[in-house]
């Protein structure tokens, strides 16, 4: 069975969707691995290392695509007028394609590969589940993510993080603040404390406290008893009242004014981000400080960042980067390219080397974008086609929804959204 490894052709990707690790396991699984020329180079990988890996290099896009039985990717395939090739047409009826689709914005795009028959599966959309964590593609980067962000606004701040007493005198530790404490928060603080700065940071879910005093960091959050009931059995946030959100965003403007560098981490997929960080609040940092905004891409969670740039505002720098992962080609790759493999070995036949996809697998099910020529995922199915999939039968009552659980990239504040 053939596996394609395309080059990733949208604008700022660095990653690849198979290092020679992962390589090595996917042809032990008894496929066939068939990597386009060049794909590696940007995360550090050489079309020799997939040869000695054991992977084919083939020496264009359409040779890659030809008869793959499955095709990986790290971003969702360019259609036709999105690029210089059409990467949708390259796949014949009956692929797998497994990637970060985007399905939250690419509605088209999913039309497409049902038009063409692809079978296609968005990892953005794997529960979270214990069975499920190898697979997590939102975790592994953002952990990176998160780390990043504290390198980057280290960089831009004019300061040193860590206290250095010199003979000329003593340089203060920076104070470091991060918004939400789901994955690529936590590492944020982990990484900003290992640079020797003075951090704390907000969420609104109380267990997110112990976590982040865990790693030496001070929570931040106005602990009433709306507080304490402020997240569900499953570890998502509930939606906050009007008269706490108030209360937490007073608490949060008087702090931010003594911080030096702020990272916000509030990224919810489908959905803008949420302001975490107002224009006023801004107005009141220190000259000099910086935000880092991880939530750029989504519109922000300060409205004066912007996707893919760095602006000064009232004296602050903001930083909206808006691939964080693509920042650390090598390491975002490697994670990625783990995930994709547990992620597909549960379809390959141990007897034939063939797919065998369990369609009632809760993974799978979660997943599955598109299959036999339709759009089959209820949240991006078309309504009239998803109504009559649902409508009850005579006499018999309808099941009730069952309730959405969507993951995030990372917690969010105040919002109710899914936290990592």
């Amino acid at each position: 069975m053939k596996v394609a490894i395309p080059r990733e052709r949208r604008t700022g990707e660095t990653r690849v969707a198979a290092t020679p690790e992962s390589i090595k396991k996917l042809l032990a699984l008894g496929l066939s691995i068939h990597v386009e020329s060049g794909a590696g180079i940007t995360a550090g990988v050489t079309d020799e290392a997939y040869v000695k890996a054991g992977a084919t290099v083939e020496p264009d896009v359409a040779a890659t695509y030809a008869d793959a039985d499955v095709v990986l990717k790290v971003q969702r395939p360019l259609a036709k007028g999105e690029g210089d090739v059409d990467e949708v047409s390259l796949m014949k009826s009956g692929a797998v394609l497994i990637g970060a689709l985007a399905p939250y914005d690419s509605a088209d795009n999913l039309k497409l590969y049902a038009k063409q028959g692809v079978t296609s599966f968005s990892l953005e959309l794997i529960p979270r589940i214990t069975r499920a964590q190898s697979m997590d593609i939102l975790s592994s980067q953002a952990n990176l993510a998160g780390y990043m962000s504290v390198i980057q606004g280290a960089e831009a701040y004019g300061s040193p993080l860590p206290m250095m007493m010199t003979a000329a005198g003593t340089v203060p530790p920076a104070k470091v603040f991060i918004m939400g404490a789901g994955v690529a928060g936590l590492q944020a603080i982990a990484t900003a404390r290992r640079l020797g700065g003075i951090v704390s940071a907000t969420d609104v879910r109380p267990a997110s406290k112990e976590e982040v005093q865990s790693l030496g960091a001070n929570f931040i959050a106005v602990e009433d008893d709306e507080f304490k009931q402020a997240q569900t059995a499953g570890g998502y946030a509930k939606e906050m009242s009007p008269e706490y959100r108030a209360k937490q965003a007073a608490l949060i403007s008087e702090h931010i004014t003594k911080q030096d560098i702020v990272v916000c981490t509030a990224l919810i997929p489908g959905r803008p981000a949420p302001t975490l960080v107002t224009e006023d609040m801004v107005k009141t940092m220190k000259q000099g400080s910086v935000i880092v905004d991880l939530a750029a891409e989504r519109g922000g969670n300060c409205p004066l960042s912007k996707a893919g740039e760095t602006v000064v505002a009232h004296g602050v720098t903001i930083i909206g980067p808006a691939n964080m992962p693509a920042e650390l080609p090598a390491g975002s790759s490697g994670l990625y390219s783990r995930n994709l493999v547990a992620f597909l070995t549960p379809m390959v036949s141990k007897e034939s080397g063939g797919l065998a996809i369990d369609w009632d697998d809760e993974i799978v099910a979660k997943t599955v974008l598109t299959r036999d020529g339709a759009i089959v995922h209820p949240q991006f199915a078309p309504a009239e086609a998803e109504a009559s999939k649902t409508k009850p039968a005579s006499k018999k009552a309808a099941d009730p929804p069952a309730e959405e659980s969507a993951p995030a990239d990372d917690a969010p504040d105040q919002t109710g959204a899914p936290a990592s």
